[in-house]
């Protein structure tokens, strides 16, 4: 061991010897006996065996050597004999000791409270225990002036004594305490060093965060500024610099990096700070004249720095030197790092010392070991499964968690073999209290990491663990405030696939299990918020989801939900709420949630929505009609239905001169379709047909008013038409009375339609549906690697249009022809070029459409909607499964699945070619296409009639009723069914 500086009081270890050590001199004393460590106080110095036996000297004053004997040789503590000690600490007049069990012991002045003992003793000369911590263990302890930090194996963090500048960290106002007391707000931060200067506090994260409280007046806090901190405050400069010790002086901090920096700041009046001045430092700055070498350790004392440069095997010393307390030789301060003078040095330079430094050989080194405290303690469960790749982990921020989640994996797999069912039910006890204390807003980013830790508990999938576990996990997530619940957001949408599925198809579960067996075994009110808190839970991952794009969104459909929940009913009663008609606030409505409901769920909704408004205008309709009567004026009457009277060959014009007579509010009743010179009665079949022919009349390329990609058979507004805006609105109109009518209609437009009309923008995908060779161009545009785009792809801001055989130039944005498309700009161009064909050149014709169609179907029900599912819900789907349509088909008057002609009939039909089946579909129902619930929505009925073998089939569309004479063979029927598909024209009785 070897020691130099201020030898007054014998505080060196040398003997009687009173003159300063201005070198480093070789301290025999515990030569072969095992130095663990050494710990400088303001005059005395303690040392700390192998063996756990603690050994003192130096200045008495306050009973600190902890026995009555010379201090000028180092001396037994005797009280401390039955105790194997593992750390030891020392402040100015006071000191600190640490045993095996994690117990501490503390004596020396206590007029501050910094003994932790309850009482202001001036003087405690026999080592006492420090009861209020009897509960915890202890791993590091750390003395300043007059006050005392320490940290438990759990993580827990504690203060006491004087606080006069704020170094306990309680909060402001809080005065000097007399027994330890929790610093709650680094809970749950992975501290991995405490460290305690002349009235400030430091405490550093394994992932290099660092905390600083308490006195500031010379900027040791390194916060910018010399302001006290009466709370721990992050010293965001340190973040990016790895940080791995922290050394505190009494008004200077010294701070190291993995990669052997050295930053200091705070007091430099004695040029403890390095930098070759006097000044003080408000931030961390980097010592200079030790870059290009790795300095391994640090050490401060009161006014001066030490580091350990390994390679050269040299100790630098810097700052105060009137007592010889760098070692250099010499008397005087320097304010560069000057190199002791010594022999070969090894071991652990002492952290800090009043006017003289030492040598440790061992750092303590927080564990994790003991598998109990682990499980139970949030700190250890972040301090865990550090991404170690490349330091990983020391760039933990708000959208890198710093965690090795496969890590997680393997122990969570490990622990649920049958080898460690006991442990495994531990752990599941030890969360099940964990959980509900987790904080609302944890004090760092590192505190975070356990919700990511547990969401990969398997245990959270066991039915049997989601009261308990799961679902109070999901509240923990939401109880986060505004900045927390963002990080996790961000962690989320960096987290793998995998990851992510689990998470959803959990809470999916959680949903189907509180909707069959949860009610019956949990009390209203808490089955309500567990309900509650399970939907927000997956709301939440369904808006991360729609940043992340981690799974398609019809992974978050539960189907259960419509055998499970009247649909009907639950819209009904959010209706209502929304209306606030009613204020039933307990229940829970899903219809808030409409990313769990699929499709058909969806249109169940819309369909109960459009009853509704149909009711509501058939009864002001008759409301009105009998208010009419009692004033004898029924001319005024109003009908209850929206009825259109048309001829089949002015089907476009009569349509057009029909809607015109009827308000907006009319154009909510149940529609009513008559055609000239037909006795059909509308019982829905009619309407279908209606709708069929009128759009298809609408959409004839004579009139121009879409453009036809030959390519994609697909159709979009085309910018120059001659028809006037009326038609486009007709045809939302149209498109919105299908929906609210429930009909199915054979439109050829693209998602990107329905994209616009829920406010979405079109993507390239979208155009690549539309028209793939051009989109294709695009792609290649964005993708080329090459420097020579202009040269290359020759492109401008504009665009070449045909119109009517001529060339038309349109400028993608003011002066586009003047700007060169490049590696830069053609994001932007293909951004415009988007925005050209979707919206800036057929905005009049898409707004006069979007404008009749949300007249008709627009409202909140319809943004519940994903496009796609609009789409849908308007055109049906092709997804055809003709077996199920055999399978659900009913049959009356003679015959049944197994009459003869019936037989016959499936084995035509089953025979007919893909484009024969939809005519025959087509002829049956008024439509190609079938309705968003699928097949088995689609009954059809077979019905025997008296009618000779002569006569052909005949279709009664409002049914979906098929009346078929008894064909008695198989070919009779065949040519019957097909000559009556064939003809399909009109709508008439039999």
């Amino acid at each position: 061991m070897l020691c130099w500086g201020n030898a007054r009081d014998g505080q060196l270890g040398i003997g009687a010897e009173r003159n300063p050590a201005f070198e480093p001199r070789n301290c025999r004393v515990f030569s072969g006996r095992g130095l663990k460590e050494v710990a400088c106080g303001g005059q005395h110095t303690l040392f700390l065996l192998h063996d756990g036996s603690v050994y003192t000297c130096g200045s008495n004053s306050c009973g600190q050597l902890g026995h009555n004997r010379d201090g000028t040789s180092p001396e037994l503590v005797g009280a401390l004999d039955t105790q194997k000690i593992t750390m030891v600490s020392c402040g100015r007049t006071h000191s600190m000791a640490i045993n095996e069990q994690g117990q501490v012991f503390t004596w020396g002045a206590g007029e501050g409270g910094q003994l932790g003992l309850g009482t202001t003793e001036a003087v405690v000369r026999i080592p006492r225990l420090v009861k209020r911590l009897c509960d915890h263990s202890i791993s590091q302890v750390m003395c300043g002036n007059q006050h005392c930090i320490a940290l438990s194996r759990d993580g827990q963090l504690f203060t006491w004594g004087q606080n006069t500048n704020g170094q306990l960290g309680l909060g402001k106002g809080e005065p000097s305490k007399l027994t330890p007391h929790p610093l709650k707000s680094l809970a749950g931060i992975p501290l991995a060093q405490i460290s305690a200067g002349g009235d400030h506090s430091f405490a550093l994260s394994l992932s290099g965060a660092v905390f600083g409280w308490g006195k500031n007046r010379a900027g040791q806090l390194g916060l910018n500024d010399r302001q006290d901190r009466a709370v721990p405050c992050h010293i965001k400069f340190l973040r990016s610099q790895k940080v791995v010790y922290i050394s505190c002086g009494d008004e200077h901090t010294a701070a190291l990096t993995k990669d052997g920096g050295l930053f200091t700041f705070g007091d430099g009046s004695r040029g403890q700070l390095g930098h070759g001045a006097s000044n003080n430092e408000l931030l961390p700055r980097r010592v200079l004249e030790l870059m290009g070498t790795e300095v391994s350790q640090i050490a401060c004392g009161r006014h001066h720095t030490l580091a350990l440069v390994p390679s050269s095997s040299v100790v630098y010393a810097f700052g105060c030197n009137s007592h010889g307390q760098l070692g250099t030789g010499t008397l005087g301060d320097s304010r560069s790092p000057l190199p002791v003078k010594s022999a070969f040095l090894t071991g652990n330079l002492q952290r800090r010392g009043e006017d003289q430094i030492c040598f440790q050989p061992a750092m303590f080194a927080l564990s994790c070991s003991d598998i109990v405290i682990q499980l139970s303690s949030t700190a250890c469960w972040n301090a865990s499964f550090l991404d170690q790749s490349d330091d990983a982990h020391f760039r933990t921020n708000p959208k890198i968690p710093g965690i090795d989640l496969n890590s997680v994996r393997m122990l969570f797999q490990v622990l649920s073999t049958p080898a460690f069912s006991g442990l495994l039910e531990q752990v599941i006890n030890f969360e099940s209290l964990l959980i509900p204390q987790l904080p609302r807003s944890p004090p760092d980013v590192e505190a975070m990491r356990i919700f990511l830790i547990l969401s990969e508990y398997p245990a959270l999938q066991d039915s049997n663990n989601y009261i308990r576990l799961t679902i109070p996990l999901a509240m923990a997530i939401l109880r986060l405030d505004t900045n927390p619940s963002k990080v996790l957001d961000n962690w989320w949408c960096f987290m793998d696939d995998s990851f992510f599925t689990r998470m959803v198809d959990m809470y999916k579960s959680i949903v189907v299990f509180m909707l069959t067996g949860g009610k019956t075994i949990m009390v209203p009110i808490f089955y309500e918020n567990y309900f509650l808190a399970t939907l927000r839970l997956l709301e939440k991952l369904h808006k991360v989801n729609l940043k992340a794009n981690h799974v398609e969104y019809s992974r978050f459909y539960i189907p259960d939900i419509t055998s499970l929940v009247d649909i009907q009913g639950d819209y009904l009663k959010w209706f209502l709420r929304k209306a606030e008609i009613q204020k039933d606030s307990a229940s829970v409505n899903l219809c808030a949630f409409p990313f769990i409901l699929n499709a058909q769920a969806k249109t169940t909704m819309l369909q109960t929505d459009a009853e509704l408004q149909m009711q509501m205008a058939v009864s002001g309709a008759n409301l009105h009609n009998v208010f009419m009567l009692l004033t004898l004026e029924p001319h005024l009457a109003r009908n209850p239905y929206l009825v259109l009277h048309v001829r089949r060959d002015h089907l476009v014009s009569d349509t057009l001169r029909e809607l015109t007579m009827y308000s907006d509010v009319d154009l909510k009743k149940p529609l009513k379709v008559i055609f000239d010179g037909e006795e059909a009665v509308d019982a829905g079949g009619v309407t279908k047909e209606f709708f069929l022919l009128l759009l298809k009349e609408l959409l004839d390329p004579v009139y121009g008013m879409f453009t036809h990609y030959n390519e994609s058979n697909l159709l979009w507004f085309s910018d120059k038409c001659f028809v006037e805006q009326n038609w486009f609105h007709l045809i939302g109109i149209v498109c919105g009375l299908a929906i609210y009518n429930a009909t199915v209609v054979d439109l050829h437009f693209p998602l990107a339609l329905y994209k616009k009309l829920l406010n979405v923008s079109p993507s390239l995908e979208d155009f690549k549906e539309l028209s793939p060779t051009e989109a294709r161009s695009l792609q290649q545009l964005l993708d080329y690697e090459g420097g020579d785009i202009e040269e290359t792809f020759l492109l401008n801001f504009a665009i070449t249009r045909e119109n009517y055989g001529m060339t038309e130039t349109k400028e993608l944005v003011p002066g586009g022809e003047d700007i060169t498309v490049d590696k830069n700009n053609r994001k932007e161009f293909v951004e415009a070029y988007l925005r050209y064909v979707f919206s800036d050149s057929v905005s009049e014709q898409y707004s006069a459409f979007s404008s009749g169609f949300l007249k008709v179907c627009g409202g909140e029900i319809l943004s519940l909607f994903q496009p796609s599912e609009l789409m849908a819900m308007v055109v049906g789907n092709n997804n055809y499964n003709w077996e199920e349509m055999e399978k659900n088909a009913v049959y009356k008057g003679e015959y049944s699945a197994t009459h003869p002609t019936v037989r016959f009939f499936w084995e035509v039909f089953h025979e007919f070619s893909l484009e024969k089946k939809k005519q025959f579909l087509l002829f049956l129902t008024g439509s190609d296409r079938i309705p968003i619930h699928g097949m088995e929505s689609l009954r059809i009925v077979i019905q025997s009639t008296t009618a000779e073998e002569d006569y052909l089939p005949v279709a009664h569309t409002c049914y979906n009723l098929l009346d078929m004479p008894r064909y008695q063979t198989k070919e009779i029927l065949q040519r019957r069914l097909t000559q009556a598909v064939e003809q399909y024209e009109g709508f008439s009785l039999v």
